[in-house]
């Protein structure tokens, strides 16, 4: 009797674990309409001073006369590389979301394209999210454009764990107008490893771009004054994150009331 028992509740307790792993591979955010948002707004700012920015010598790479022409350059074909941008101590290109909501507004996501421009990429700092299956057959998450004339760039995106990185694509772009679309490689994100996307480019290593992976609409991007605001957020209580790639993160609990706008400062610690 005693086995027969135990043997029930083996399977009992292997069934509860399949319904489980079965309902968190299926929990996916759920579009919707929002009656009665509220918001959260506020401003990061950067204690202490941001680091140096790199002096790359142009001169000790490729296509040299061309990347020189970047307006940043200075004398002798040293361009200063800023990592981390903040005035008056806001921290601009700061990515703030909502953790872990699961339901509220459409994504109304549009293309994340990034220009590879004298030598550069640009924006610096963005939002890239993982691709639907629709959306990775029509595309429309995410592109890199070429608009050097007679330049081999040749972009490389990365996840980044720590100080690790997992290839997700490696196309190269031989010619100005060369668009390489790669939605379809960003159908690989995993939401419980997948958080920072790197950008480089093979051909001049000094090219790079940061992103950070949200699973859900509820994000923005701080400008040159710090601030931020994300808006229709369903009424309750959530874990907000500003993340920045150079200066790291920090979480606040908010509470969002109907209509209402919540406000939340941040401050992130030079390293």
């Amino acid at each position: 009797m005693i086995r027969k028992t135990l043997v029930g509740l083996m399977v009992i307790s292997v069934a509860l674990a399949f319904g489980t792993a079965a309902f968190a591979k299926k929990a996916k955010y759920e579009e919707g309409a929002v009656s009665g948002g509220g918001s959260i707004s506020g401003s990061v700012s950067l204690k202490g001073n941001p680091p140096p920015p790199i002096m790359e010598d142009l001169n000790k790479g490729k296509n040299v006369e061309f990347c020189s022409t970047h307006p940043d350059t200075q004398k002798g074909g040293i361009r200063p590389r800023v990592k981390v941008v903040a005035t008056g101590g806001k921290l601009t290109g700061t990515v703030v979301f909502i953790e872990k909501i699961t339901k509220g507004k459409a994504w109304g996501w549009k293309n994340q394209n990034f220009d590879f421009t004298t030598c550069d990429i640009f924006p610096k700092i963005a939002v890239i999210k993982k691709a639907s299956k629709a959306e990775k057959k029509a595309g429309g998450v995410a592109s890199i454009t070429n608009n050097d004339p007679d330049i081999l760039h040749n972009p490389h995106g990365y996840s980044v764990v720590g100080a690790s990185r997992k290839t997700l694509f490696n196309k190269p772009l031989p010619s100005k107008g060369d668009v390489a679309e790669v939605s379809k490689n960003l159908a690989r994100f995993k939401q419980k490893k997948d958080k920072h996307f790197f950008l480089q480019c093979d051909q001049h290593n000094y090219m790079e771009a940061d992103a950070r992976i949200v699973w859900n609409p509820y994000f923005a991007v701080t400008g040159a004054d710090g601030s931020f605001k994300i808006g229709d957020i369903p009424a309750g209580k959530y874990k907000v994150t500003a993340w920045h790639p150079y200066v790291g993160e920090v979480t606040s609990e908010v509470t969002v009331a109907g209509g209402a706008d919540a406000k939340q400062d941040f401050t992130l610690t030079a390293k």
